[in-house]
């Protein structure tokens, strides 16, 4: 039987710790609750930090939500900033606090005790550190030095190291604000939640608005206002944003013998709570249970830090917790492009090893009715089980809404739906809006016809090897799109002619189709394979797609190109 604690102590007060605070208080109006947080601020938007650099959270106080003396007036709440807990004393229940301005050192004792000490930026230790001016973002402070720096000095060149949510916003906040950027990641591509054949429209987009984007090259070591990268280049640096990702916050709890996941994260069981009976803990510092991925991970996302503290205060009270895991849904803007991620990526299988056979389909049909005149291509990559059809993950990326298609996904994915139930949703519809059969329902589709081979297809990604084997490749667009830029050694006969140039389509090899999304070259393919073709595989994606999958690495590293002009729609 659960036991009213008379104090609850909570460490961290950003979007975890606050949440946490705020429930105990409405489960309890008589507990007194303490939050300590080590930095100046309490209830800051973590998420929004980058957006001040471009000057569109102008001033950095708007960053911050609430103040403590706000918790005090609406929750009595004792919030104190600028302290440091420094040791937990398990046997005591106590903690050890600092007073980080007055340098006091004080005890405060606790029946039950909420961790939420985040993350902290990943810093290694390069050779030269001291020769640039680095920078880190985790804080309203962070995000105000850095950007007073770069503005009182002057400063025209700047590099993010990091290609993640962090270092890709501060890159497009500070090239929006007219800096000189460059951006560098260590992998052959930036944003993990996208696929590779997904992510190089943000590539491009990023390329396009004038950052410098080194992929596939890390930081060796610095020099004076230099980054030095493993392949000998050297970029000059009047500033260096560090964003090579975060580690949990372990520190407190190590210390005081709690037990540590096996990815490096505190360990909590289902109800967030750690190896110690009065000590939960929620947030970037734990491991959570990836439902898709059955296995413990990390997920530094405000949102899911927010259900556990709820979660968390309301096992404090006894009352009922359903922990059904994570599934990862984030979203992000970058400049023109909206980009929206959940659940498994094709990228996250294979690196995990995941023993599941899937399929996947890419199409890229236009987000409302094609005759609204701010109507976009919508980019979307949806993976499926094969053969329960079971819907695994999807990325959306266009200039439209993206995050209602993905939401759609991931709630799908939380109730363990399929491409049928997907084909069967009912959404909103108006042409200002969507289309009557939305860009999720049409993934569906396509992905059912992949299922039950209806047609074979293959993936942009094969495009290149298949133009270098010289494969006999069919473009079924018309003759003026054509000219306008094609694959290499592609024939020509579109649509409208197909059924009256069969003779010019050979039986005895395979036959690859193509044409600005897919859609066309399927409609040709189903006619074909009623005319007795069973040599015939659509290429996924379209033109526009390998357009955008070829561009920047064409560009960036001067190879030949296998098309002979880009369609970007």
């Amino acid at each position: 039987m659960n036991v009213k604690p008379k104090r609850v102590l909570v460490i961290g007060g950003v979007a975890g710790g606050a949440s946490a605070a705020t429930r105990v208080r409405r489960l309890d109006e008589s507990c007194e609750i303490i939050m300590f947080e080590k930095g100046p601020h309490v209830s800051f938007s973590n998420c929004a930090l980058p957006f001040h650099l471009s000057g569109m959270i102008e001033d950095s106080e708007e960053l911050v939500l609430m103040q403590p003396e706000d918790f005090y007036n609406d929750y009595r709440i004792d919030a104190r900033v600028n302290t440091e807990v420094l040791e937990i004393d398990r046997g005591r229940k106590e903690l050890k606090v600092k007073d980080l301005l007055t340098g006091k050192e004080y005890t405060e004792a606790y029946d039950k005790l909420i961790l939420s000490p985040g993350a902290n930026p990943i810093v290694p230790p390069f050779e030269g550190s001291d020769l640039v001016n680095v920078f880190t973002i985790r804080n309203v402070k962070d995000i105000r030095n850095l950007n007073e720096f770069v503005k009182e000095n002057k400063l025209k060149e700047i590099t993010v190291i990091g290609g993640g949510f962090i270092g890709v916003e501060a890159a497009e906040n500070l090239r929006m604000a007219g800096y000189d950027i460059t951006l560098i990641e260590a992998m052959p591509q930036i944003m993990r939640p996208f696929d590779y054949d997904m992510v190089q429209i943000l590539h491009k987009e990023i390329m396009d608005q004038g950052i410098e984007l080194i992929v596939n090259d890390k930081v060796a070591k610095f020099e004076k206002d230099t980054v030095v990268l493993d392949s000998g280049k050297k970029v000059y640096a009047e500033a260096v944003v560090m964003a090579i990702g975060v580690s949990p916050e372990t520190s407190l709890a190590k210390k005081a013998g709690l037990e540590i996941g096996q990815t490096g994260a505190i360990y909590v069981n289902q109800n967030f709570r750690t190896s110690d009976k009065d000590i939960y803990a929620i947030g970037d510092a734990i491991e959570v249970f990836n439902r898709l991925l059955h296995n413990q991970s990390k997920l530094a996302l405000a949102g899911p830090a927010q259900k556990q503290a709820r979660a968390a205060a309301d096992h404090i009270y006894g009352r009922p917790v359903n922990n059904t895991g994570v599934i990862g849904s984030s979203v992000i803007k970058v400049f023109d492009y909206n980009g929206a991620s959940t659940g498994l990526t094709e990228g996250l299988i294979e690196a995990t090893k995941m023993q599941i056979r899937y399929d996947s389909v890419l199409l890229s049909p236009q987000d409302k009715v094609s005759i609204m005149p701010d109507a976009e291509a919508i980019y979307f990559k949806l993976i499926f089980e094969v053969p329960t059809g079971r819907v695994l993950g999807a990325q959306a990326i266009g200039k439209g809404n993206v995050d209602k298609r993905i939401d759609v996904i991931a709630t799908l994915i939380k109730f363990n739906g399929t491409l049928e139930d997907l084909k069967d949703l009912e959404l909103c519809y108006a042409p200002p809006f969507g289309n009557a059969r939305d860009v999720v329902n049409f993934a569906a589709l396509t992905g059912l016809n992949v299922l039950h081979s209806c047609f074979k297809q293959v993936h942009i990604d094969k495009v290149r090897e298949l133009v270098e084997e010289g494969a006999f490749i069919i473009d079924v667009r018309d003759k003026e799109s054509f000219e306008k830029g094609h694959i290499k050694n592609a024939v020509n006969i579109p649509l409208q002619q197909v059924r009256d140039r069969i003779d010019e389509i050979p039986k005895d090899k395979p036959v690859y189709l193509q044409c600005k999304t897919g859609q066309k070259s399927y409609n040709t393919i189903m006619a074909l394979q009623h005319l007795g073709f069973e040599n015939v595989i659509n290429i996924s994606g379209g033109f526009e797609g390998l357009s955008f999958y070829e561009y920047f690495n064409d560009k960036s590293t001067g190879r030949e190109p296998i098309v002979t002009g880009y369609n970007f729609g």
